[in-house]
């Protein structure tokens, strides 16, 4: 049954290269594994392992800036910003993200070099050249063909204004008042709706956000990423001390949902959301 609520698009967020600073435009466009140059690159140690704000806090204090063509702007404290060019798909590398491997392209020794200068250990710049065939969507949750890019595990998170209100003041009322209210940016989400009831979302199964259609996937289960600051990178306990006491599914500690496009379009801010579940 379809809600009644009257919700809406708050705002938009894309991060074109992962784990760091993204940008909030006021339209997206959705392809079919996530919004338009979100998480198509990935930073990498030397071994071609994945680099996250999970292993590199500082991460938060990096931004990434979408250009035209896919291009995108790096800029970091105590360094010169950098553009960085779509690299030509003549050779890929094996990269590995959360124990699977997948290819990639190089972005080349430019972007090697600056990152490698602000996190202060080898890294490496990477850019999925081929979204549509480089990495499936997680197989237990996907349907035949279904891809993503170097986002964790589904094209899109959605979150919402009410369940962010009502989860701080669980945290308001726990252990660590202190660390409270905390802004929406620790849960690093694509799409943020006002209008809804708290914690909605826990029973949507679709949702349509203005000409877009999504199936819903899976709650997102949330890691210490959430607990740095990203505009300090500094760490603290919550919000996993209040998920862990109120919204523990299983062994995972949820906050907003995963979703997977059911075609393409472009989601503006103010744009309608309407939902059905089981």
């Amino acid at each position: 049954m379809a809600n009644s609520v009257q919700a809406s698009v708050h705002s938009l967020h894309v991060y074109p290269v992962k784990a760091t600073r993204g940008a909030a435009p006021r339209e997206m466009t959705v392809e079919p594994w996530g919004p338009a140059g979100d998480r198509r690159w990935l930073l990498t140690d030397a071994s071609g392992k994945g680099i996250t704000q999970r292993e590199h806090p500082r991460l938060a204090l990096a931004a990434s800036e979408p250009l035209p063509d896919g291009a995108v702007r790096l800029s970091a404290p105590g360094l010169v910003p950098l553009e960085v060019a779509v690299p030509d798909p003549v050779r890929t590398m094996p990269v590995t993200l959360f124990g699977e491997k997948y290819e990639a392209v190089p972005a080349g020794s430019a972007a090697d070099a600056w990152w490698s200068a602000y996190l202060g250990t080898e890294a490496r710049l990477m850019h999925m050249d081929d979204p549509a065939h480089r990495r499936p969507v997680e197989p237990d949750f996907a349907r035949e063909g279904e891809t993503v890019s170097f986002a964790d595990a589904f094209p899109l998170l959605v979150t919402t204004l009410s369940s962010l209100e009502a989860l701080n003041s669980l945290i308001a009322q726990g252990d660590m008042p202190d660390e409270g209210p905390l802004p929406m940016n620790r849960f690093r989400p694509n799409v943020v709706l006002d209008g809804t009831a708290s914690w909605a979302e826990d029973g949507w199964r679709r949702i349509t956000v203005g000409e877009v259609s999504f199936r819903v996937a899976k709650p997102c289960g949330r890691c210490v990423v959430t607990t740095t600051d990203q505009a300090t990178s500094a760490r603290g306990k919550e919000p996993l001390r209040a998920l862990a006491k109120h919204r523990r599914f299983g062994s995972r500690l949820v906050f907003g949902q995963y979703l997977v496009p059911e075609g393409a379009g472009v989601l503006r801010i103010g744009d309608p959301a309407v939902f059905e579940g089981a």
